[in-house]
């Protein structure tokens, strides 16, 4: 399977083979995009963070995350990677992923979207979902209740297909 520039992208490729080069150089066009767009400041340590989120679709925690930075020279000190990861979360680039207390890039940047977090509990894989008819469900549920949400993170820990066909 082979993801181009135009192309979604979908929650299955952390769970199959596809080509991972190009998944990475979308994902980052599309976050740059979103950050000129924001008038976000992708700083080198920044843009690197991000970087390294994207090599892989799993979630990372702050220090391997601070570990990859230090070893290209931006620094050891944990607010180097916490400082880097908040910006990324809260400029809409990536996600954090309570579960784990990892952080993973957001496949979406551009969109206002609701994400499903689907955590391989075998191998920490971790694929990002569309969640508008989940978070439609919780919303409605809320509103009986006379509450509005205003943030929501749903994780579903399950075993992806490669795990699932080693069981």
């Amino acid at each position: 399977m082979t993801v181009t520039a135009g192309d979604t992208p979908r929650a299955d490729l952390a769970f199959c083979r596809h080509d991972h080069a190009r998944c990475t150089a979308t994902a980052l066009a599309q976050a740059e995009a979103h950050a000129a767009a924001e008038g976000l400041r992708l700083t080198p340590v920044r843009r690197r963070a991000l970087e390294i989120l994207l090599e892989a679709h799993r979630a990372m925690g702050a220090y391997e995350v601070l570990d990859r930075l230090a070893a290209e020279g931006f620094g050891r000190q944990p607010p180097v990677a916490y400082r880097a990861l908040d910006f990324l979360v809260s400029g809409g680039l990536a996600h954090r992923v309570q579960r784990l207390n990892a952080y993973v890039a957001c496949l979406h940047p551009a969109h206002d979207h609701a994400p499903v977090f689907l955590i391989c509990r075998s191998c920490d894989a971790v694929a990002e979902a569309a969640g508008a008819r989940v978070r439609s469900v919780l919303e409605a549920g809320a509103a009986e209740a006379g509450f509005v949400v205003e943030r929501a993170s749903v994780e579903a820990v399950g075993l992806c297909p490669t795990c699932r066909a080693r069981a």
